[in-house]
Parts: C-alpha cells; structure tokens; sequence
C-alpha cells in the first residue's frame, strides 16, 4: 500500500488504495487519516500523462480529419459532417446518467475500464465493414451508416465515463499544479498528434489499397493504443466514489503535504499539495447545486460557446478537402501545425492560468477566436493562400485554441465541489453537448441548402455569436474565484 499517515484538524475518509494492491476501505471513524503518498500522486501523474499520449493517438484513427477524409471519399453530404460533429456533443446529454452510475460504483478504474473499454472495442465493426466494403460486401451508403452507428455508440457509451474520469484526476492533481500539469499533459498529447497525423495521413493517402483501406489499417492500430491507453490507469492511485461522497469538501480547510524540492518533470510534484478535508456528513446530491451562481454562470457561457463554436468548426475541414479538393496528407500537415502550436502554448497558459486565473485568458483567447470564421472567408486555393496563409491561420487557431482548452476545463474543476463532483461535470458536458450539438446540426442544414453563400452566412453569424458568448464571463468578474 503506497501511502503514509497524516495528522489533521478533522476526519479525511476517502478510500485511497494503490490499483496494484488489494483495496482497502477506511472507516469514517477512523482515529488515524490516510492520505496520497509523494510517490503515489507522481506515478499516477505519470501514468495519466502516458495514458494521455496513447488516447491522442486513438482519436486521431476515430475522428477529425481521417473519419473526415473516409465520409468524403464515401461522397457523404454535408448534413453527415454536421451529424459526425454533433453525435459526440449530443451524446453528452446522458452524462448525468453515467454520472449517477459512477458515484454508485466503488472503483473509479473499474467504471473507467467497463466503458471506455467497451466504447472502444466497438470501433473494430467499422474495421470490418470497411473489409466488407473493399470485397463488396456493403455500398457506400451503408458504410456511412454504420460509421455514424458507430459514432453514437461508442460516444453514448464511452460519455458514460467521462464525468467520472474528469472527477478521478480532479482529485489527484494538486490544485496548485492545475494549471502547469494539464498544460504539460496536454502538450505532451498534441506533441502526439503533431507526429502521428501527419504519418498516418501519408499511409491513407498512399496505402496501395486505396485510401479507404488505409483508413481501415490506421483505425484499427488507433483501437490497439486506445486499449494499452486504459492499461495505464491500472497505475493511478484508484477511489470509491461512495466513500469520496461520505463527507462534504470544505475548500476552505487543506491540508498541506510538503514535498521535497525536485526538478518538474511530467507528472512530478515539488511544492505543497493542498488535499480537501471532509467534515461534514451528507449521502445526497447537493441540492444547492442550482443555487450555485458561479456554476449557473459558467453554464450559460459554456452552452452558448459551444453553440457558436460548432456552428461553423465542422465544415472548415470539409472546405480543404472538398472545395479546395486538396490531398489528405496536405490537409493532415495544416492539422499538424494546429497541434504544433496548441502543444507549444499549451505549457505557457498553463503556467500564465496558475498566476492570473482562468477567467481572463478565456476572454482574449475567446476574442482571438471569435475572428477565425471570418478569416476562413478569405481563404482560397491560390498557391499564396495554400502555402502561406493557411498555414499560419492553423497555427493562429491552435495557438489560441490551447488557452480555452486548457481554461474551460480548469474553471470548472475549480467551481465544482469535490462531493458529487461528477455530478457537476456531467451536468456542464450534457448543456454543452447539446448546445454544440444544435450548433453544427443547424450549421449543416444550413450550409447544405443554402449553397456556398449559406456556408459564409454561417461563418459570419459563428463569428458573432462566439464574441456574444463571452458576455457571461466579462460581467461576472468573480468567477471561479
């Protein structure tokens, strides 16, 4: 058991048990409190940072510009692209439901494994259909069908798990480190994505099968690391949800855990880490959770930013590949200067989120952002655009895009109380899901019917309502504070 004693000022009951040691259940009234070892809280860092690296590669084979790239080589409309970009927001409306689930469960791992393993393995149907569609087994048509079959499942279930995995790693990263070691995983996973996109863009575009085929061989090896990527959490340090919910957080009393002084790497520790204490007894959901105004706030900014974001993002991708008919292994590289840029900046608004909070880098960067559809309209097929501004409108996205990544998920860590804190990211996922999901649902009805000049109508209003979206968080100067 890797773990130590520490004295405190009132009971600390979590059930905190190495995943490669038996489990072992700590009693509300225990006279002795248990505590994350140094050593414990470092290598479940580590372990989530690797684990972090082979999920990157994952997403790249189950979606963005390959899953793109496969749905235009099968001539899908438009309405599918805006269906492949909302069926993972919309899906996030059962998230309360897994929530509930997970808090019931006594292992976050366990719940972690059955539906992210699940959600996964689901993927390797789409490796053969696409075998069936290469011998003539299925048309087109019915590969675009069972791909956006695939696409509900796997995110229906694999969001099942999300809220409790957001809660599971909320609580072993030190609040101070929040910032600099999600800005450091973070990184470390777009580093990833910035090699491996690129490579598995070049074996689609060459694989001497077609490029439907080579789809199929990168899906399949994205599944293979997806799994060894859960096999990493079997090193986090595990909880009991039911034991965590035993005792309200009070964020106003920590215990301080000093370490000793060592360089940073990923996943290390080298200053105080401050833990939550638990004293007061309460097994129900927090009915407060509607009276928290800090919550509310950030659920109206979050829900309309993602309306106005996904309005727009899906059909950038589709521009590159369809209007401007440019190879996938062109549009892959653009992708990869994307993930350059948001894996360099990710590092320093992490560390520039720890100083001056979260709040007002989500404004600049929201504003930064908020012009990008415009800049879109500017873009054509002339080698100047193709080689020069392109590029640079990929690294100005991935750039701006790290802090709002980055800042999003830490604000709400930070205004979500630890009991029933699943609850509370379930809760902001399912608003955004569904927002995100009307958002690139309408843009795609849109952009299908009304013919080019509905896509730049659709660009111009993203524009605007992206801008509108940060309203909330300008005039609630206190939030997350």
């Amino acid at each position: 058991m890797d773990s130590s004693q520490i004295e405190t000022g009132a009971p600390l009951s979590i059930e905190i048990a190495q995943i490669a040691s038996p489990p072992i259940t700590l009693s509300p009234t225990s006279t002795s409190t248990p505590r994350i070892s140094k050593d414990a809280i470092r290598t479940s860092l580590r372990a989530s940072t690797v684990d972090g690296v082979f999920a990157a590669v994952f997403s790249i084979g189950t979606g963005g510009i390959l899953l793109g790239n496969l749905l235009v080589e099968l001539d899908a409309t438009p309405v599918v692209f805006g269906m492949v970009s909302s069926i993972p927001m919309l899906v996030n409306l059962f998230q309360p439901m897994g929530a509930y689930l997970s808090e019931r469960s006594t292992s976050r791992f366990q719940y972690s494994l059955r539906t992210h393993g699940i959600a996964r393995l689901l993927w390797l149907i789409l490796v053969i259909g696409i075998v069936s569609f290469s011998g003539g087994g299925l048309n087109s048509n019915q590969l675009v069908i069972l791909s956006l079959l695939i696409l509900v499942c796997s995110h229906f279930i694999g969001g099942l798990g999300a809220a409790s995995w957001l809660s599971w790693i909320a609580m072993l990263v030190p609040r101070q480190l929040r910032g600099r070691y999600f800005g450091l995983r973070n990184s470390i996973a777009n580093f990833t994505e910035l090699v491996s996109l690129p490579i598995a863009g070049l074996a689609v575009s060459h694989w001497y099968g077609g490029s439907i085929q080579g789809y199929g061989v990168i899906l399949f090896l994205g599944i293979f690391f997806g799994i060894v990527s859960l096999g990493c959490q079997y090193f986090q340090v595990d909880m009991n949800p039911q034991l965590q919910n035993t005792y309200y957080a009070n964020s106003s009393q920590t215990t301080e855990i000093k370490s000793d002084s060592v360089p940073n790497e990923p996943g290390e520790i080298s200053e105080a880490i401050s833990l939550p204490q638990m004293p007061t007894p309460q097994n129900q959901i927090d009915s407060s959770i509607w009276k928290n105004s800090n919550f509310l706030v950030f659920l109206l900014y979050f829900g309309s930013w993602t309306f106005a974001v996904n309005l727009s993002a899906p059909f950038f991708n589709l521009y590159l590949l369809d209007t401007l008919n440019l190879d996938i292994s062109w549009v892959t590289f653009y992708n990869s200067l994307r993930a350059g840029a948001h894996m360099l900046m990710l590092i320093v608004w992490g560390r520039l989120a720890d100083k001056i909070g979260n709040r007002p880098i989500l404004i600049t960067t929201g504003i930064l952002i908020a012009v990008i559809p415009g800049l879109w309209l500017r873009m054509g097929s002339s080698p100047l655009d193709l080689w020069l501004w392109l590029p640079l409108l990929h690294i100005f996205i991935g750039a701006n895009w790290g802090g709002v990544d980055l800042c999003n998920n830490n604000l709400q860590i930070e205004i979500a109380p630890v009991k029933n804190q699943s609850i509370y990211f379930a809760i902001a996922a399912a608003v955004a899901g569904a927002s995100g999901a009307l958002g690139a649902t309408i843009g795609g009805f849109i952009a299908q019917f009304a013919g080019s000049f509905g896509i730049a109508e659709v660009f111009v209003v993203s524009g605007i309502l992206r801008l509108a979206s940060l309203v909330p968080l300008i005039v609630k100067k206190d939030l997350g504070s």
